[in-house]
């Protein structure tokens, strides 16, 4: 056992060594009621910071285990620490010392969305927190006073201040709303509904780089028609807007709120925190955002039933482009989300192609060889026979009002039904279009898992790493995310980067993605996010869990 006075010490006689002589300290030590562990250190005052994690025992929360036992409870425990640990550290966090990193210290704070993170690891016997800093240096010679500040005072004491100071009625209020929200998405699964948005809601954001509620947004309140009040825990009841399954266009004219509805409904997969607006705003897990991405890459799908007769021959049944247009792009879209298993379709029509959403009665007279077969030819197939629910906004199109369940009006951010009314127009005003037929809409086999052509393109000294949320470069090539709008958080996208390294390096060449994925994430849920660490026993503090369908949107969009 080495106690943390002795690191302290011994830091203090490295003042002024070189820094390469730092590597000696990383190590277990024994604090007052906590342990400090370094389970890295770097090289260099310039590299990747150094990896520490502060581990308490569970007592010291003052809460049952048993929370541990619920998967929803966990994570929102751990959630409410890891914003308890980021409010000491902007209130306690030094200034930098000296050269490169030097005095730094970074931890895996969470944003609008609780997400199962890393940051935070509940056992129950012991608390970790995880962090990263930066060893203090004078050019490459360690600043050893500092040093022994940074590691043995602020690092550890301000991760205890984060335990000992929390409001325990905020914490009942943390887990109650995770238990309130897991009510909803039962409630929704039992009754056959795809969304939930309770009156009250606050939709609208700050602004496009701000994901904070805006402040004085009109309320959100449910049409009479779609009304739903939803049990609660402790005997509480929440009233909102309950969207049926099938089709639902979302309708209004421009700045009246149709995409900041659906915006909010794409954001539902994931659980909000006390305070963002959204608390209430819950949607089907699996619910995937489809939109046109020109010039993505599409490798092996199977996009018949959307587009078949190319000229020349083209083959579409196992359709591999690395530019795509937006109406190939947002057909294969399509049938990737179909093979991952979604059930619900996300799309907004200012972010489709238009000859793939709709082709009207003149242009059909006009082009008679046209190997697009609209969307909303096949949008019955998908709701009724796939079971498939889709929900649409649009503002320039009425010709989807004839296959439309459910029909909303946004007029200055409040929703109105209009399912009767639409469903009058659309019998009154005839379009004269046409219905296209075509290769009836399918769920696609499951595709093998291209390990080879990830293979012939990786350079093994490099790494496999995100570059922002919306980019993982995999050696020299760029996978590019920027449209996938369901990743939300910088930390998915590095565990997706590493998710994609370790399909690459351990899958079986006879699996699908589906099974690649399905075994990855099983080992996941029984390890925790821990198992995508890139080192055993350094701590991989800043990851954030995707879904599969995020991860399975990386590995689609990789270049062949």
């Amino acid at each position: 056992m080495i106690f943390l006075d002795n690191l302290v010490k011994t830091l203090r006689h490295l003042e002024g060594k070189s820094y390469k002589a730092l590597k000696q300290i990383q190590g277990t030590y024994t604090g007052s009621d906590f342990t400090l562990s370094i389970d890295y250190v770097q090289g260099d005052p310039f590299a990747s910071p150094s990896k520490f994690r502060v581990i308490l025992p569970y007592s010291s929360l003052g809460t049952e285990k048993a929370i541990l036992k619920t998967k929803h409870r966990k994570i929102a425990l751990e959630d409410f620490i890891a914003r308890q640990v980021n409010r000491q550290f902007i209130k306690h966090s030094p200034r930098k010392m000296g050269t490169g990193k030097g005095g730094l210290v970074f931890f895996d704070a969470p944003g609008q969305e609780i997400l199962e993170r890393t940051a935070v690891k509940l056992t129950e016997r012991s608390i970790e927190i995880r962090i990263s800093a930066g060893l203090p240096a004078n050019g490459r010679k360690i600043r050893g006073h500092d040093a022994a500040r940074l590691v043995g005072d602020i690092i550890p004491f301000t991760a205890k201040k984060a335990i000992e100071l929390f409001s325990r009625n905020d914490l009942s209020t943390h887990l109650e709303l995770a238990d309130d929200q897991q009510m909803i998405r039962d409630y929704l699964e039992q009754h056959g509904y795809v969304t939930f948005i309770a009156n009250g809601a606050v939709l609208p954001r700050e602004s496009g780089v701000s994901n904070r509620p805006l402040k004085g947004a009109v309320p959100f309140h449910t049409p009479s028609e779609f009304e739903k009040t939803v049990p609660l825990t402790n005997g509480k009841t929440v009233t909102g807007m309950a969207l049926p399954e099938g089709l639902t266009l979302i309708a209004g004219g421009g700045y009246h709120g149709k995409s900041t509805l659906l915006h909010a409904i794409e954001r539902g997969i994931y659980d909000h925190a006390p305070g963002d607006g959204r608390e209430f705003v819950i949607t089907r897990r699996s619910a995937v955002k489809v939109r046109a991405e020109d010039g993505r890459s599409v490798h092996s799908v199977n996009i018949t039933p959307f587009i078949s007769n190319l000229p020349f021959q083209k083959d579409t049944q196992s359709f591999s482009t690395p530019d795509a247009s937006g109406s190939t792009s947002q057909a294969a879209a399509i049938m990737e989300a179909l093979e991952i298993g979604s059930t619900l379709l996300l799309m907004d029509e200012d972010t489709t192609a238009t000859n793939f959403m709709i082709r009207d009665a003149r242009m059909q007279r006009l082009v008679e060889e046209e190997p697009i077969t609209p969307f909303l030819d096949h949008v019955s197939d998908l709701t009724k026979t796939l079971e498939v629910s889709v929900i649409l906004a649009v503002g320039g199109s009425g010709d989807y009002f004839e296959q439309a369940d459910n029909v909303l009006l946004m007029k200055e951010y409040k929703p109105y039904d209009r399912t009767e009314q639409a469903a009058q127009i659309a019998e009154e005003l005839q379009t004269g279009r046409l219905e296209q037929s075509g290769v009836p809409l399918f769920v696609p086999d499951a595709r093998p898992f291209d390990r080879k052509n990830f293979l012939r393109q990786w350079d093994h000294k490099q790494k496999v790493e995100a570059k922002g949320l919306h980019t993982i470069l995999f050696s020299k090539n760029r996978i590019d995310l920027s449209h996938v709008e369901q990743l939300v958080d910088e930390s998915q996208t590095r565990a997706l980067a590493r998710i994609v390294s370790i399909l690459v390096k351990t899958t079986n060449e006879t699996m699908t993605i589906i099974e690649a994925l399905d075994r990855l994430y099983a080992e996941i849920e029984r390890e925790g996010l821990d198992a995508l660490a890139v080192f055993k026993g350094q701590h991989p503090g800043d990851l954030a869990l995707p879904r599969k369908e995020e991860a399975a949107a990386a590995l689609n969009r990789f270049r062949r």
